[in-house]
């Protein structure tokens, strides 16, 4: 570990879950996705929330998750509300 964490809005707690869910490398997180990753998280922690998948999407585009694009925004909404609405 202590490779994800180096990225943005990956803090001890999210590296922990991404490990948990068996995501260890960067290399992984961004082959499998924010989405993919979440829902792996979500299947471990009915807490997962829409920040966690949007800092996941922001780890991945190299940003803090509050200046992802609107339209990026707005997919991990209508994707959040999806799965967690089930």
């Amino acid at each position: 570990m202590a490779e994800l964490i180096k990225l943005p809005n990956i803090a001890a707690k999210l590296e922990s879950q991404l490990a948990d869910a068996g995501i260890t490398t960067v290399e992984e997180l961004q082959r499998l996705g924010s989405r993919e990753a979440w829902l792996r998280i979500l299947a471990r922690d009915p807490s997962a929330c829409l920040m966690r998948l949007s800092a996941l999407e922001g780890a991945i585009q190299g940003m803090r998750w509050h200046y992802l694009d609107t339209e990026t925004k707005a997919s991990l909404k209508e994707f959040y509300h999806q799965h967690k609405e089930k």
